[in-house]
């Protein structure tokens, strides 16, 4: 199957995974709905939501850059509903947009924790619900979230409680509505990947560099791969990029490696 022609909504893809996602999708034709803050350059962080949507068009699909602040309601609908008069539906809903704080307890500043659970798993429950009833008259609909299988390990809760909070958080959201809209038809499913991946948030790990992970176009070509499928019956799977490729028939992941000579680290959440 392909992308072309549908639409995707995606999250925070003005740069990283989720602009790797756009990208995959744009070279079908798909129409890409580039949902994010970045409106303008930031020395510290490349790339825009209008950079993106010109990379989409570039590439083959028509993007749309809308400046989107997932914690605000009414942005998102306003989001959805410019997304209906540009392109007509919705037919996947990708929640990408993710906040980040990898510190313990006492070094977590409240205002950062109530950031990463409005972006992480509130973000991904409101542009579910304002993505749904357009979703559910697609044709093949999906809702894809990058967030790990869920756990309740403490090795996973103990280092930075707030942010395994929020990201079990958008697990937890991709449960209850696999779970709900699953059996309506629409595919909704996670997605994490196996190595760390080589994105700015990788500066706020120590000890790692960008030779430790993989690029982000394995996710991009891992969600080509998911979000081609039949939704039909195919819900509630929290899936991992190389398993996902190497049911597809990829067997050589060299190509995706940042720098072969370095070692990949795990990403975090997988044993």
């Amino acid at each position: 199957m392909s992308l072309a022609n549908k639409t995707l909504f995606i999250t925070g893809a003005s740069r990283g995974i989720g602009l790797a996602i756009a990208l995959r999708a744009a070279r079908d034709g798909a129409n890409v709905v580039i949902a994010a803050k970045s409106d303008v350059p930031n020395p510290k962080l490349p790339g825009t939501i209008h950079s993106a949507a010109e990379a989409v068009t570039a590439a083959g699909g028509h993007g749309l850059a809308l400046k989107c602040d997932i914690r605000e309601e009414e942005q998102v609908h306003a989001a959805v509903a410019a997304t209906i008069d540009a392109f007509g539906g919705i037919d996947i809903l990708v929640n990408n947009a993710s906040a980040i704080w990898l510190r313990g307890t006492l070094d977590t500043p409240m205002k950062r924790f109530d950031l990463m659970q409005q972006v992480n798993a509130r973000g991904s429950f409101l542009c579910a619900q304002a993505c749904l009833p357009h979703l559910l008259k697609a044709p093949n609909p999906h809702i894809l979230t990058l967030c790990p299988p869920p756990s309740l390990d403490p090795k996973w809760w103990a280092p930075h409680t707030g942010y395994t909070l929020a990201k079990m958080g958008m697990s937890f959201v991709t449960l209850g509505l696999a779970g709900e809209f699953g059996p309506q038809g629409v595919a909704v499913n996670a997605l994490w990947p196996r190595t760390l991946i080589a994105t700015d948030a990788l500066n706020l790990i120590p000890g790692v560099s960008a030779g430790n992970g993989r690029k982000p176009e394995i996710m991009g070509d891992a969600a080509h791969a998911v979000l081609t499928r039949d939704a039909a019956g195919f819900y509630g799977r929290f899936l991992i990029d190389d398993e996902v490729l190497g049911e597809a028939g990829v067997t050589d992941f060299s190509g995706y490696a940042v720098d072969l000579a370095q070692p990949l680290f795990p990403d975090l959440f997988l044993d």
